[in-house]
């Protein structure tokens, strides 16, 4: 099979491998589609914490499933199929607990394992999630991005017509915007891309503020009615915003840090005390939140014209990676296709 890996950082290349040979509770995917991460870049260039080389990059998956091992009951041939990129060691106590997302011995496809950059890739069936028949390929490759998105709203305890502030608009950030306000939750995006809001206006349909605006918390308060967010999602990973937040959020308010900012946060803290605030971090996604997903996509709720611009053919994009994915300015989701 063909197999596009990242060598080192900066130097991504075809190989070819053999087929990979099932244990008894793994299925063997065809891939059909696989979305790119910001992981997938930040790999590439070398930026990526807690991560070795060569490495097979790609964990947001959508393939068919060619062949089953002995001890596989559930996963069918033929059938399409995400995959939960996260495998839990199942015996610490966050997984018994079922907080298998933030397992203390967790391995992901794509990271610490080889993933998806290939045509075809061992999978645990307990990994596996069936998508419906309608939706297409790019969704099924979506529904992990998504997913996260959903993992953070569940997080938050968001209630129908809460005031909710998402701060960010890549990928991460989209996500949980279209996931919060198909739960009922009234939604403003605050991005520094004058260009990503717009996308935001014209795709979701919900308002969107500069945060680099002198009178953004007075824009905030008007668009709430005069009040600040009751809870505020940050899927920005910038020290900044995150350190920020707490005065963005109304008294009672909850923060949920979506993406990671490497290093140490400063939060006032008379601030956040006199408003008793809810603090939160938000981590990978279970399989509740991507049978959420794939029943919102299911339902036309989150299209995957929300996110994708860009797709990509996978036996093509090895030979300008850097330039089409990594340097790309524009690129706000990509999809290789196969």
């Amino acid at each position: 099979m063909k197999t596009l890996i990242c060598q080192q950082p900066n130097t991504i290349e075809y190989i070819e491998r053999d087929i990979p040979e099932l244990k008894a509770d793994e299925a063997l995917l065809k891939i059909r589609a696989v979305g790119i991460c910001g992981t997938d870049i930040h790999a590439f260039a070398g930026r990526q914490p807690f991560f070795s080389y060569p490495r097979v990059l790609g964990h947001e998956i959508c393939g068919v499933v060619e062949q089953t091992g002995s001890a596989c009951l559930r996963v069918k041939k033929g059938q399409r199929y995400s995959v939960i990129p996260c495998i839990p060691c199942g015996i610490c106590p966050a997984c018994q607990e079922g907080k298998t997302n933030c397992c203390e011995n967790v391995s992901l496809y794509g990271v610490h394992q080889d993933g998806g950059f290939s045509e075809f890739l061992a999978v645990r069936e307990e990994n596996l999630v069936e998508l419906p028949s309608d939706l297409s390929d790019n969704a099924g490759a979506l529904v992990e991005c998504f997913a996260i998105g959903a993992h953070a709203v569940r997080r938050a305890d968001i209630a129908p017509q809460q005031n909710v502030l998402v701060v960010g608009a890549g990928p991460i950030g989209l996500a949980v915007a279209a996931i919060a306000k198909a739960k009922g939750s009234r939604v403003v995006v605050a991005d520094i891309d004058a260009g990503r809001r717009q996308q935001i206006v014209e795709k979701l349909g919900v308002p969107t503020l500069d945060p680099t605006s002198e009178n953004y918390p007075e824009e905030l308060k008007h668009c709430f009615d005069g009040q600040l967010a009751c809870t505020l999602l940050d899927a920005t990973g910038n020290k900044h915003s995150m350190s920020r937040s707490v005065d963005l959020i109304r008294h009672g308010g909850k923060i949920v840090f979506v993406r990671l900012y490497i290093g140490e946060l400063v939060l006032d803290d008379p601030t956040f005390h006199k408003k008793e605030t809810t603090l939160l971090a938000s981590r990978n996604a279970t399989r509740e939140d991507f049978e959420c997903v794939i029943n919102f996509m299911a339902a036309g709720v989150l299209p995957e014209q929300l996110m994708v611009n860009k797709e990509y053919d996978f036996y093509q994009i090895g030979h300008r990676y850097k330039e089409d994915v990594v340097e790309n300015k524009s690129l706000v989701k990509g999809i290789i296709k196969f």
